[in-house]
């Protein structure tokens, strides 16, 4: 197996759903797509931990571009020795994969609890509350609450849709660093292939 290519890959997919991360983390910012509850102040508490700008998104920037620069790694190793200059940087990007967890950990830490708590809304009495917020979640299956949030229109729907977006990604950038760990594990024991030798052996 080509331990350099399949981290490669890893790193392309992390890089693609950190910017998906950050996407959906934005437009929680933007409910309807309009600007004042932001100012307003008017946002799920969750919105400003910036789960997916930060966790699933900036710290994942880094193992990406480690994982993407393992195939085309050029060290010389140790004393002049290729080979062991290539599993000493799989090994490595075990370090970057541990960042990557905690940064994705964090993304589904974050959206879990935001999908549970609910979002903050202007309810039927006129006050700016936590509406489902005593729910434990269980808002998230009946729709028929959801009209109790009369402002912004339709924040419960884009709460649930873009806080269950960020808690899919998240859980899928940890699932893929938790697969580098293992893949620069094996490699950097293992060997480490690449278009000018095709394998180490153990």
């Amino acid at each position: 197996m080509c331990y350099g290519q399949c981290a490669r890959c890893i790193g392309w997919s992390l890089l693609l759903f950190s910017i998906l991360s950050i996407v959906a983390n934005i437009l929680l910012y933007f409910p309807n797509g309009e600007t004042k509850y932001a100012s307003e102040n008017h946002l799920s508490r969750f919105v400003w931990l910036f789960s997916g700008i930060g966790g699933g998104g900036l710290l994942i920037f880094l193992p990406a571009l480690v994982f993407m620069g393992l195939e085309d790694e050029d060290c010389c190793g140790c004393c002049g020795h290729e080979k062991c200059g290539k599993r000493c940087a799989m090994l490595s990007s075990i370090l970057a994969a541990v960042i990557g967890l905690a940064g994705s950990g964090y993304c589904v830490i974050v959206a879990a609890l935001g999908l549970a708590e609910g979002p903050l809304c202007l309810d039927s009495s006129g006050q700016w509350n936590y509406t489902f917020a005593s729910t434990n979640g269980e808002y998230l299956l009946n729709r028929s609450t959801w009209s109790q949030c009369t402002e912004p229109k339709h924040v419960v729907e884009w709460n649930v849709t873009l806080f269950s977006i960020l808690l899919a990604f998240g859980g899928i950038e940890f699932i893929l660093c938790v697969v580098q760990v293992i893949n620069g594990i094996i490699g950097g024991i293992c060997g480490f292939c690449n278009s000018r030798q095709q394998r180490y052996d153990c």
